[in-house]
């Protein structure tokens, strides 16, 4: 494992905030490494933001003007779930801030995806129904529905999550390529999670050349699950 300070910018996905990362981000501190953790706009510390003004690049916007506020370089940048999609929009923008990028259990997308298109049916059928009603965000599923290993963990997620955005999910995401000149590229997927979406995006980022695809033993919200392993793991691709 490199001891060489790094900087990582780690993004939450739907229904969380930068919260979520205080494990891992405390075992990353105190080994020296630079770490941030933005809640997006209308979650968690910021959900007072919620609107149904908010968007995919609303986010993207989000986790850029960080990094360049922040005067940031050779940035590790971590999207989590719904923060695939994030992520990809942030190396399309500034990918010339990023030495690293990992996936974490998260949409991989291609260019021309529909966000819509790539969710569960379920999942997918409610959003819609939610837009249609002009809502501006749907209530989180319980920690349960992640896998949240602990007990005690369960009630922690229950009690921090909040709504999601609406506006972030219709779409057709526009990429130019930008994402693949990012030096080093990782997938990981959570092994005690069963989802036919990260199972393909896995697969997809298996299949492109310079990828490091693997598997950690961990139910989605793996910061929750396995703060430390994760962050030996980080580590190791950042």
């Amino acid at each position: 494992m490199s001891d060489a300070r790094k900087t990582f910018v780690l993004v939450h996905g739907a229904w969380h905030g930068g919260w979520c990362w205080r494990r891992v981000a405390d075992i990353l501190r105190a080994r020296g490494h630079l770490v941030y953790t933005p809640t997006l706009t209308g979650l968690a510390d910021r959900s007072h933001l919620l609107s149904r003004d908010i968007t995919l690049q609303t986010h993207a916007d989000d986790i850029i003007n960080l990094i360049r506020w922040e005067g940031l370089d050779d940035v590790c940048l971590v999207g989590h779930s719904y923060g695939g999609f994030v992520i990809s929009l942030v190396a399309e923008a500034i990918h010339d801030k990023l030495s690293s990028f990992v996936f974490l259990d998260a949409f991989a997308p291609d260019d021309g995806d529909d966000r819509l298109a790539m969710i569960n049916p379920a999942v997918r059928a409610d959003i819609e129904a939610a837009i249609a009603r002009g809502e501006p965000g749907r209530a989180a599923p319980p920690a349960s529905y992640f896998r949240v290993q602990a007990s005690e963990d369960v009630a922690w997620v229950d009690s921090l999550m909040t709504p999601q955005p609406n506006g972030v999910w219709p779409g057709v995401l526009r990429l130019s390529g930008a994402r693949e000149k990012v030096a080093r590229k990782s997938y990981i997927r959570a092994g005690l999670y069963p989802s036919e979406s990260f199972d393909l995006a896995m697969e997809k980022c298996r299949q492109r050349p310079g990828w490091n695809v693997m598997t950690l033993p961990a139910g989605h919200d793996v910061m929750v699950d396995a703060p430390r392993l994760l962050a030996d793991t980080l580590v190791d691709v950042a």
